[in-house]
């Protein structure tokens, strides 16, 4: 799947969070200053074109819903990081974080832990 830019990634968070909707119900979500309707149709068209939505017809609109999770994009995206920029190996991500002080030893621990119960 095509990468999702900030504002699509925002409009997906909506569908995620609300589940199937028409765009006029995700303009009324969205904060102020409130985007044109047609510009909120065109980011729908495009993530329905990037494989994230689908849509089914009413009457004479669409009613768009997500095609994914959030956690399953979120599996995605974390695949894709590591593959681009920890040469595909979790083990380098892990140890970044750890160099960084942005994992606890308590989570660390839990980590081995559950590669453990799911080894055996």
């Amino acid at each position: 799947m095509k990468a999702l830019t900030e504002k699509e990634e925002a409009i997906m968070k909506i569908f995620w969070e609300k589940g199937p909707l028409f765009v006029k119900e995700i303009v009324e979500i969205l904060p102020e200053p409130k985007p044109h309707v047609n510009t909120v149709s065109t980011f729908v068209r495009i993530l329905e074109d990037k494989g994230y939505l689908t849509h089914e017809k009413l009457g004479t609109t669409y009613r768009y819903k997500p095609l994914l999770s959030e956690t399953d994009y979120g599996k995605k995206s974390l695949r894709n990081i590591m593959m681009r920029y920890f040469n595909n190996s979790l083990s380098n991500v892990v140890s970044a974080l750890v160099k960084d002080e942005k994992i606890t030893d308590q989570e660390l621990r839990d980590l081995i832990d559950m590669v453990n119960k799911d080894n055996q």
